[in-house]
């Protein structure tokens, strides 16, 4: 989904209403039995093998739906952080949402390809 719309100068109570209401919209797309995994700077670490076995741990555990949160260009709002099962960081940079997309993608796609033990990765 893409990030809500603001204007490029904002007072903190204008950008907590912009979070807010983006917030708002994403709580709106996860069910409750969902897995919820929020992309934001003050996230976990980990390298491509942790991530992958991460991953499969997950999806044993019986969660059907793995959702991944980007946070849009002004993080993610309390509560989205909150309701996330865990908070991963993949980089001290800033990211536009949609290369995070394909960022995020290639580091599923590598995680799979290192569960199957394909050569991909290395």
């Amino acid at each position: 989904m893409p990030d809500e719309k603001a204007p490029p100068t904002l007072s903190a109570r204008e950008e907590d209403q912009v979070r807010a209401a983006e917030g708002a919209r994403l709580l709106a797309k996860i069910r409750p039995s969902d897995y919820v995994i929020a992309l934001e700077i003050g996230g976990r670490r980990m390298g491509s093998e942790a991530f992958a076995a991460f991953l499969e741990r997950t999806a044993a555990s019986g969660k059907s739906t793995i959702d991944f949160v980007i946070g849009g260009s002004l993080g993610l709002s309390p509560e989205v952080s909150r309701r996330a099962d865990v908070s991963l960081s993949f980089s001290d940079f800033t990211f536009c949402h949609q290369l995070m997309r394909v960022i995020l993608l290639e580091q599923v796609y590598r995680a799979f390809k290192i569960l199957a033990n394909e050569p991909y990765h290395k």
